[in-house]
């Protein structure tokens, strides 16, 4: 039991001992790597050789993309590595020491910026300690969000890739005094934004020649790829936009008579303004390319405004006032004619009449009777006779009336009244015809009168017809026109985008 006691109180003096060398150790390293090291030093052997930093960054996150201020906010480590030629040891002589960390502002680290900063400190890195081993190789990874300047194009807006350029180097060391090597981006920690694709994040190294200098002052530029998704924009704006062109297109199936057709075109085309200027609010205000959005947009609009102004003729045409002006036969000859026959179009009733009459002498109506007065009738030996045409009333049978066999002509005279109701008599049965020639004349030209108001009405729903046919004719042919019109649009449109199919097939079907 004595000897184990020892054993243990050796053991644990031992342990005890190796661990308290750690602090006297790294005490006396930070002292002598302090003695006489100037901050302001660039850390080589050799002055007139340059020092080289390896320059890397991991992007871990797409906070933000603005593109009405053109401005990227990303989420990224940076990635410093180079060797400094004081700040190295001999592990053996500080036992247990291999790393040591420093501020940032104690010992010598390059001035990295990014060029192309949008943030109002400009340096938006927080300063954390830079890591040292023993050889004198430096690591300093300072965290930072950083907002950077990016041209937005929105020409293919929202079907768009954006590549927005990360810009990297020293701020006042050129190349000759210190030289940039790339490190590939490390995208595995990146956390997916919500709107946007992460493509990839390739790098290159640049040399730009100053009209100050001779030498080159090199940068490191990492171009951030993203697809924007469009399942957001396609729900909210493709869709509606889609369906209220649609909506544009039943203006042409809405009756004339209803009254609402200009209503309906005027609805459409506000609605799609309000859209409009949805889109115009996220979108920056410069003329250097038009949205697809906004093309797509200003394209439906105008085929809606085109809608309303073919409408505003159909009404002309089907609300034309028969008194006015005939219809030209240019007009009748092409709507009429070939566009009824290029549209299957037939008046209504067409196909009865046609089928009714057909192999028929045509039929006449009551307002068409030859009325005819008549003083010295050939057919008859008295002079004052009453000639009743009556063709087409073949079927009807008079008992007291006389028929020419030769012009078909109803003659007999009219000698009086008993009470209410006139007696049509045969020839040589009633008085003189001498008394009843004026009243006669004035029931004649009542009769004409009526047939006359007879056949001006028929010609007047005639030409009433004839317009009205013509503006089912215009509101048919704008109909087909305007849907090939909108269906090539829509796709020719939407489709000339680069990555549509791409879009499409990554946001809506997975």
């Amino acid at each position: 039991m004595d000897s184990l006691k020892v054993l243990l109180v050796l053991a644990v003096t031992a342990v005890t001992v190796k661990v308290s060398v750690q602090g006297p150790a790294q005490r006396r390293l930070y002292k002598d790597l302090m003695t006489g090291y100037n901050p302001l030093e660039r850390p080589v052997v050799n002055d007139s050789r340059s020092l080289t930093v390896h320059l890397g960054l991991s992007l871990m996150q797409i906070m933000d993309v603005d593109e009405k201020n053109q401005v990227l906010t990303t989420n990224i480590w940076l990635q410093l590595y180079w060797d400094d030629s004081y700040l190295q040891w001999n592990t053996s002589d500080y036992t247990g020491v291999t790393n040591v960390r420093f501020p940032d502002h104690l010992i010598w680290k390059p001035d990295i910026l990014l060029y192309n900063s949008a943030d109002e400190r400009f340096d938006a890195t927080f300063h954390t300690n830079i890591l040292v081993n023993s050889s004198g190789s430096c690591s300093y990874l300072p965290p930072g969000i950083f907002k950077s300047t990016c041209y937005i194009d929105v020409r293919w807006f929202p079907f768009d890739v954006q590549k927005c350029e990360l810009k990297f180097g020293s701020w006042t060391y050129g190349g000759w005094s210190l030289d940039l090597k790339m490190l590939e981006a490390d995208i595995t920690g990146y956390i997916a934004n919500g709107e946007w694709d992460l493509v990839e994040v390739p790098g290159r190294k640049n040399e730009r020649f100053y009209d100050c200098c001779k030498e080159p002052y090199p940068d490191v530029t990492f171009t951030v790829v993203m697809r924007r998704r469009t399942l957001y924009y396609g729900l909210n704006l493709l869709i509606p936009c889609v369906l209220i062109s649609t909506l544009a297109l039943l203006v042409f199936l809405l009756p004339a008579d209803s009254g609402e057709k200009i209503s309906l075109g005027i609805t459409v085309l506000l609605s799609l303004t309000v859209f409009m200027l949805l889109v115009a609010e996220i979108m920056p205000a410069t003329s250097d390319s038009v949205p697809l959005i906004a093309q797509y947009f200003a394209t439906t609009m105008v085929i809606v405004g085109l809608s309303v102004i073919a409408t505003v003729l159909v009404l002309q045409y089907h609300h034309h006032d028969p008194d006015g002006s005939k219809m030209p036969k240019w007009t009748r000859v092409i709507l009429l004619n070939w566009c009824a026959w290029f549209l299957r179009m037939k008046r209504p009733g067409e196909d009865r009449v046609r089928s009714a009459c057909h192999n028929k002498a045509p039929r006449n109506s009551l307002t068409s009777m030859d009325l005819n007065a008549s003083a010295s009738a050939p057919q008859s030996t008295n002079g004052n006779m009453l000639c009743v045409g009556l063709r087409g009333l073949e079927s009807i049978h008079y008992s007291t009336v006389a028929t020419s066999s030769e012009s078909g002509v109803l003659c007999g005279r009219l000698v009086g009244r008993v009470g209410e109701d006139e007696i049509l008599l045969p020839a040589g049965q009633g008085p003189s015809a001498g008394s009843l020639e004026p009243e006669m004349a004035k029931i004649l030209e009542e009769v004409r009168y009526i047939a006359k108001r007879f056949r001006d009405q028929d010609e007047d729903v005639s030409v009433c017809n004839e317009w009205k046919f013509a503006a089912s004719v215009i509101d048919r042919l704008c109909l087909m026109a305007f849907s090939v019109f909108t269906i090539l649009c829509t796709i020719g449109i939407l489709m000339s985008a680069p990555n549509f199919v791409e879009a499409i097939s990554k946001d809506f079907f997975t």
